[in-house]
């Protein structure tokens, strides 16, 4: 029985079309169980709209620092109609702002799921262009700690312009469905979960 389980969550859900297409891509071709909704973006409801075409992608809400968050956690229960199954931040916000860090905890505990980074362990080096490659996630994946482990990711299907992580973006796509990298994990004593199976192990 694998006493490692690990998550593979995509950020930024509802960014933009291409970022859509390119983690809905990931999750049907390659090894993401998970994603986080942007609901202030205006190509979040069309994700959402998406995602019953996506019954094992875990849906979990990015929160953002603009707004209050609790009407974005009502934002994405009128736009997918549930819960979110975990809780994260754009660019950690909520691990670097004290005050957003507390309103997300209590969200998080409200709601009882995961917020990034505590309980599960956020591996963060899958990040930059010199650290996604197959052989970067690969090793990664091999030298996973005993227990849960969340590996956070930005792929997307096309050019995302207003990116500063625009090109990357693409790369990360080619080495989330890497053969490669999905062979690893059949072979391997790491359990691919998504959010929505953390209770039930």
């Amino acid at each position: 029985m694998a006493d490692r389980f690990l998550i593979v969550n995509a950020d930024d859900l509802g960014y933009s079309p291409t970022v859509n297409e390119g983690i809905f891509a990931a999750h049907s071709d390659g090894i993401v169980t998970s994603a986080s909704l942007m609901v202030l973006r205006e190509d979040a409801a069309p994700a959402a709209e998406a995602l019953p075409e996506y019954p094992d992608l875990a849906v979990g809400l990015h929160l953002e620092a603009r707004e209050d968050l609790r009407r974005q956690l009502d934002l994405f229960r009128e736009m997918t109609g549930r819960d979110p199954t975990h809780l994260d931040s754009h660019k950690h916000v909520h691990e670097t702002e004290p005050a957003i860090g507390v309103a997300a905890e209590a969200l998080a505990d409200d709601l009882r799921v995961p917020l990034r980074n505590r309980g599960i362990r956020y591996e963060r080096r899958f990040y930059g262009r010199d650290a996604i490659s197959p052989a970067h996630l690969r090793a990664l994946i091999e030298a996973l700690p005993p227990g849960w482990t969340e590996i956070g990711c930005h792929p997307a299907a096309g050019p995302v312009p207003v990116s500063s992580y625009d090109t990357e973006r693409q790369i990360e796509l080619a080495t989330l469905r890497d053969p490669g990298v999905k062979s690893l994990l059949n072979v391997s004593d790491v359990q691919l979960c998504s959010f929505a199976q953390v209770d039930s192990h």
